[in-house]
């Protein structure tokens, strides 16, 4: 189990926000941290621990008055760590090569490919295209509807009927490197882990999984690690003392190095 570290950007500023608050409409978003520090301290600091494949999220639309000033933030935490980050956020095939060119080492994309319920396997082979499957990452982030768990896009504000399973992990593993999963009930909340979406990922080998959502403690760390049998990767934000919460940045990388 590696620990993923993350840079989330909103309005310009690294921030923790509650995943299912962000709203494009007036740029909103209920906040958890604002970082005094900039992304390029961050990335800096991952760099320095030797921590790879953590994400760096645009959390602006590209129609938002603040999406320059996130790009940019993103772009600096990039040339900070040229090779050690993905980048994810308003993604697509037009652009992902400038992302890759500035120094990600994958780019990450949801609602590019997940569009009105459907799977968009023409912009997934245009992807591979324009930077190889082996520089994407597919965000499967998802919420919990009739007991089951469905893709959700466009920053997490649209709820498709795309369920969230081994199959189809199995299918679109065959364009991607990676796989980003949110768990988007709890993602900012600070109150657990979403257990039985683990269970669904547990079995699942052909490419790295890392999961996103509700790590507060490190009894979560150790359930995570025993449900996933220590395949699944993790990333932890509000939470992490280094966004205002109670778990140390150290402690956790040390305790996924065991």
């Amino acid at each position: 189990m590696e620990f993923r570290p993350c840079i989330d950007i909103h309005n310009g500023k690294v921030k923790q926000i509650v995943g299912s608050s962000l709203k494009d409409q007036g740029d909103a978003a209920k906040e958890n941290f604002v970082a005094d520090h900039d992304s390029t301290y961050y990335a800096k600091l991952y760099a320095e621990h030797h921590l790879k494949g953590g994400h760096i999220i645009l959390l602006n639309g590209q129609d938002s008055t603040y999406y320059e000033a996130t790009r940019q933030q993103a772009l600096n935490a990039l040339k900070a760590y040229p090779g050690g980050m993905q980048v994810g956020g308003g993604i697509t095939a037009e652009n992902a090569a400038r992302f890759i060119a500035a120094g990600a080492s994958h780019v990450i994309v949801t609602s590019y490919v997940f569009q009105k319920g459907e799977i968009r396997t023409d912009r997934l082979k245009l992807l591979d295209e324009s930077v190889g499957k082996e520089h994407v990452v597919l965000d499967v982030s998802c919420k919990k509807k009739d007991g089951a768990y469905y893709i959700v896009t466009d920053r997490w504000q649209t709820m498709t009927d795309i369920e969230v399973c081994p199959s189809l992990l199995s299918d679109l593993a065959e364009y991607c490197d990676e796989f980003l999963i949110h768990a988007v009930d709890v993602e900012g909340k600070n109150r657990g882990i979403e257990v039985e979406l683990i269970k669904t990922l547990a079995d699942f080998t052909k490419v790295p999984i890392t999961y996103a959502g509700g790590v507060h403690s490190f009894e979560d760390l150790e359930m995570l690690r025993k449900i996933g049998k220590g395949k699944i990767h993790v990333t932890i934000g509000s939470a992490l003392d280094l966004f205002g919460g109670q778990l140390s940045f150290e402690k956790v990388k040390e305790f996924c190095e065991e």
